[in-house]
């Protein structure tokens, strides 16, 4: 393992101080009734034994130890572990496990981890997802509370049969595009202390990574880095007339303030441990660049930027401070999580051009490679660590055990590659979660056009996962139905060869896409029930959906929870609702010019005051599902600790009481 050689003193200077041993972590994982996954960030090699108990037992039913096997070394004093156990674990009864180190029990090191009256962790592996937690979008500096905290509080209130079957966070649990200073500082600070590795860069302003940490540009300069392209496919710039002017730059990394967009592998592998929990936060010096007089490399920083730092510090204190509780509850809840666009950066794969710009530029495919890399080794892996086999693995570990430029590339090649970031979740009903980032059907007209957000063959997959499933949950991290007029200006700006603006990514957007995957809905042989779980639009809503002339239609739920931390433009959002209501009403002549002409689709209004459906606050979307996987409660709790639900539209009351007068009339019940 090599460290960036600036920075050995500054790494031997922290050991005068010691290291925790649980940089982050536990995390718990995939949990089922034959594997038992966590993960975690320690300083030294994990020695000791998992112990797993029954209740309040005094002797474990179950220990194994902790293997090299188990382990990556990610840096001089940082050890990545992913300990999947295997066994028969019982079901839907109450366990609490502990971990012994070298340096004693998990709970006598952390014993903020534990819940009041705990004496271990406790959990449940239940087989039946009878109530989830589930939210996206956490960005750290967005003014305002973490909603995971309200999470945690609401789950430290609960007793153990009561508590969620799992927690999904489905996409942008980072924003590796939109970094606060203060943030990237730590970052920088926290790659010293553990001897997180350097690398090189290629066609860059830079040459390496300790280069650009040393610069004037490394924090609120990191714009004037990023890569550059000529664009080309949209109808303005192919007239012969602008082929004769000269050709206009525009930046690949297209999110608007990228300022301090995350670049380096080892900076991506840092903000994961600052986002999960409160213990290497401890060992950062925030208020260092103020001590320094605000000197970034040779410069001062400029006024604005001092402003915009102190604006920031403000709101990273309050989420640094809701950290333990956030360690808390993903040490107790299995956890499950998919990437969106910000864990690698705007816009991500949005249309064939963006691709080609991106990946046929040695930078930036270094850069969104890292983020992958980051993605993979912090939250990817634990998803379902058997889907990376022994060739993964080897590279990773080559690339850490060395790392070079070849080993380095030869693994995000790889990531490249790689076609199985989708996952299932053996729950009942099942839970199929989607990669609607890597396997996309692209535009086959025009280069700025949006990609279907998977292609036919990634959607016929899907559909063989469905088939003859009587229920299922679906995670997408983008809402498969979402708000029809948002949808229609997305549309518009994509007409206009401006795509980017408005973020114009929807499941609607490409026709072969958005016609496969109505085609999925309509098959006889798919579930009853279909629920699906998305983020990503920073504001939430439930929608209930039947097919038109069909007796026998599938149930369709379509559930929005976003952000954790979060929100949309107050404003814009009750401009865009009050349009789609006048609009696209349930008997509005229009609904027949859109792709989902199929579909009734009926919006669930919230318990609050007003007439809005869109609800606009950050917060965590929580699910009760009944036995046969339909949804017995839908609600959201904010980050103020306010619960709100959704109640069942008169349509769908109407479907309940006509099924159970048949049900009543059947032969068998009398």
């Amino acid at each position: 393992m090599t460290v960036n050689s600036s920075d050995n003193d500054t790494h031997n200077a922290t050991h005068s101080r010691e290291l925790p041993l649980f940089l982050t972590g536990p995390v718990l994982r995939r949990c089922n009734a034959r594997v038992m996954t966590l993960w975690m960030v320690t300083s030294a090699q994990l020695e000791g034994q998992f112990q797993l108990f029954r209740g309040k037992e005094a002797s474990p039913f179950f220990q194994a130890d902790f293997t090299r096997e188990q382990q990556i070394r990610i840096g001089q004093s940082a050890w990545a572990v992913m300990a999947q156990f295997s066994g028969e674990f019982p079901l839907d009864t109450e366990l609490a496990y502990d971990i012994n180190t070298q340096q004693g029990a998990l709970t006598a090191l952390l014993p903020d981890i534990l819940y009041p009256g705990e004496e271990r962790l406790t959990l449940t592996i239940k087989s039946h997802a009878d109530y989830i937690q589930h939210g996206s979008c956490r960005n750290p500096h967005f003014p305002g509370k973490d909603s995971l905290v309200a999470a945690d509080e609401k789950v430290a209130s609960l007793p153990l049969s009561e508590r969620p079957a799992l927690l999904m966070m489905s996409g942008d649990q980072i924003y590796a595009d939109h970094v606060a200073g203060p943030t990237l500082d730590a970052i920088s600070q926290v790659i010293d202390l553990l001897g997180l590795p350097d690398e090189t860069f290629t066609d860059a302003p830079y040459t390496s990574l300790s280069a650009l940490r040393a610069s004037h540009q490394q924090l609120y300069g990191r714009d004037q880095v990023l890569p550059v392209y000529e664009p080309t496919g949209n109808w303005l710039s192919d007239t012969r007339i602008m082929r004769w002017l000269p050709a206009k730059q525009r930046p690949v990394f297209t999110a608007n303030e990228c300022e301090n967009h995350l670049i380096g592998l080892s900076e991506f592998l840092a903000m994961y441990l600052l986002v999960w929990s409160p213990n290497v936060w401890q060992l950062v010096d925030t208020d260092r660049l103020e001590k320094q007089g605000f000197q970034c490399g040779e410069h001062l920083l400029a006024d604005k930027w001092q402003q915009l730092w102190q604006q920031e510090k403000t709101e990273i204190e309050g989420f640094i401070s809701g950290l333990v509780k956030v360690q808390r509850l993903v040490a107790h809840i299995p956890t499950y999580m998919i990437f969106d666009d910000h864990d690698v950066t705007d816009d991500w794969n949005l249309t064939v051009g963006w691709e080609q710009a991106a990946y046929q530029h040695a930078f930036s495919k270094r850069i969104i490679g890292n983020s992958l890399f980051g993605y993979w080794l912090c939250q990817g892996w634990g998803n379902d660590p058997e889907q990376f086999d022994d060739a993964f693995m080897a590279k990773a570990r080559s690339y850490f055990s060395a790392p070079d430029t070849a080993s380095h590339d030869a693994m995000i090649d790889h990531l490249y590659d790689f076609e199985h970031w989708h996952y299932q979740v053996e729950t009942k009903p099942m839970m199929l979660v989607l990669d609607t980032r890597t396997r996309r059907w692209h535009s086959e007209s025009k280069m700025n056009k949006p990609s279907g957000l998977m292609d036919w063959e990634a959607l016929t997959e899907m559909q063989q996962a469905l088939i003859h499933e009587p229920a299922v949950i679906i995670v997408s991290p983008a809402p498969i139905f979402g708000v029809k007029f948002i949808e229609t200006l997305q549309r518009i700006m994509t007409l206009l060869g401006k795509p980017l603006v408005v973020d114009a990514e929807n499941w609607m957007a490409h026709p072969g896409a958005a016609n496969t995957l109505l085609s999925i809905f309509t098959h006889t042989k798919t579930p009853t029930h279909f629920v699906i779980i998305s983020g990503d639009v920073h504001y939430s809503f439930a929608y209930d959906i039947q097919l038109r002339f069909r007796r026998n239609s599938p149930n369709i739920y379509q559930i929005t929870a976003s952000g954790i931390k979060n929100t949309f433009p107050e404003k814009l959002l009750r401009v865009c609702e009050r349009m789609d209501r006048l609009l696209y009403s349930p008997h509005s002549p229009l609904n027949w010019f859109t792709k989902r002409k199929r579909m009734k689709i009926y919006k669930r209004d919230p318990d609050t005051p007003g007439h809005g459906r869109l609800v606009n606050s950050s917060c965590i979307g929580e699910l009760w599902l009944k036995d046969d996987g339909q949804p017995e409660r839908i609600a959201i709790l904010t980050a103020e600790g306010q619960s709100i639900g959704f109640p069942p539209t008169r349509q769908e009351k109407k479907r309940h009481s006509e099924a159970g007068e048949k049900a009543a009339a059947r032969p068998d019940n009398h």
